[in-house]
């Protein structure tokens, strides 16, 4: 995803609280019917204990990492992007299992973790999914570079088929090419002698409608219609393999310099754990005691430039319509600290790698599990 309009929560929340520019927590609409046309063809289909996946063709290599990072996400400990790399917020998404499970915090993978996770061994790091025909229905464009031009359209969509299976499997389109080398487009031209392979990117992946691709085998991605009261909404969580059986998160902490978000139960248990992006020099991240207002599904977004400290002479207010590709993502968990909230992304592959204007940013699918998790009795500390 791109976006050139970076993410201002003083922006939104302010503009929340001035007229029609509300964005107000959603409130129930009649409740979805129990079965919605085009279900997810491709969610998980989990094995029984001490069963083998199915995950089609076998892959061409082992993949460790990323095969703990898909039992992670699955139990609620996201390191964010799924993209098998030993990084920060895979760290970030260890050290919260091992928080969990009464193990040290090491951040690493190493024997007691490993042993903890052994239950879910079974669960391969990849498997094969068929793209949906009915996604031939679908109209991918790039996306205008200025707010105006986004202000004129009726959403902030997905910009190419890689993005939204990447968006769907919790990883990148850069994943996902590396992983189907097959669906990169070959092309004829003849590198120079002098050039190295960094200078020469990979084309982007081909991908269409019938076509068998590699995906990270993420899971919890069951849906009950049920539910689900907005439509609109249901189709979101399909489209960001988000399943509906989440728990009741009673308080939230976020650590500013650890770049983490963990959410407790009613029994202080740690039971989700999430890489993050917080504020900055010039937003810092308020530091106390806060709690969930409400919650925005798909909101619109009200761009003011006299509100961003870094925005061009040029820009003027606009008017920006919902989408995955929204400065703030799919949703917006709003706090009682004025003008700030929790939210996604159009960016998952800089979640906890870059600065946000003082709110707490996640992946769009982080944010809208997390979005599943918390009511107005739950509570939010920010830590230094």
């Amino acid at each position: 995803m791109r976006s050139s309009i970076r993410c201002a929560c003083l922006s939104l929340a302010l503009l929340m609280l001035a007229g029609c520019d509300r964005i107000a927590p959603d409130k129930p609409d009649a409740p979805a019917a129990a079965v919605i046309e085009g279900a997810d063809s491709m969610a998980s289909r989990d094995p029984a204990s001490g069963k083998v996946a199915e995950a089609g063709a076998p892959d061409s290599e082992p993949r460790p990492v990323m095969q703990a990072q898909v039992v992670l996400d699955r139990l609620g400990f996201s390191s964010g992007v799924i993209d098998g790399k030993a990084n920060r917020s895979f760290a970030n998404a260890l050290e919260a299992f091992q928080q969990a499970r009464g193990l040290p915090e090491t951040g690493k993978l190493d024997v007691a973790t490993a042993q903890a996770l052994a239950p879910w061994s079974n669960i391969p790091a990849t498997r094969v999914v068929t793209i949906p025909d009915d996604w031939a229905k679908i109209t991918f464009a790039a996306l205008p570079d200025d707010a105006a031009g986004k202000a004129k359209l009726s959403q902030l969509g997905y910009e190419s088929m890689a993005e939204k299976l990447a968006e769907r499997f919790h990883t990148t389109p850069e994943v996902l090419a590396a992983l189907n080398p097959a669906a990169r487009p070959t092309t004829t031209a003849t590198a120079s002698p002098a050039a190295t392979p960094s200078a020469t990117p990979a084309p982007a992946p081909a991908f269409a409608p019938g076509q068998q691709i590699r995906v990270p085998n993420i899971g919890a991605d069951v849906i009950d219609p049920a539910e689900v009261k907005k439509p609109d909404w249901l189709v979101t969580l399909r489209s960001l393999g988000v399943g509906t059986s989440q728990p009741e998160v009673a308080r939230i902490e976020v650590d500013e310099s650890a770049g983490w978000l963990r959410a407790y139960d009613a029994a202080d248990k740690l039971v989700a754990g999430f890489t993050v992006t917080t504020g900055s020099e010039h937003d810092p991240l308020p530091i106390g005691d806060w709690k969930v207002k409400g919650i925005a599904y798909n909101p619109p977004y009200v761009f003011n430039p006299d509100l961003f400290w870094d925005a061009d002479e040029s820009d003027t207010k606009q008017h920006l319509p919902p989408g995955p590709n929204s400065p703030v993502g799919v949703v917006w968990i709003d706090l009682s600290k004025e003008h700030y909230g929790i939210h996604g992304t159009p960016e998952p592959a800089l979640i906890g790698h870059t600065e946000s204007h003082g709110c707490v940013r996640l992946t769009n699918w982080d944010a809208a599990r997390l979005a599943l998790m918390v009511s107005g009795r739950t509570k939010v500390e920010f830590l230094k």
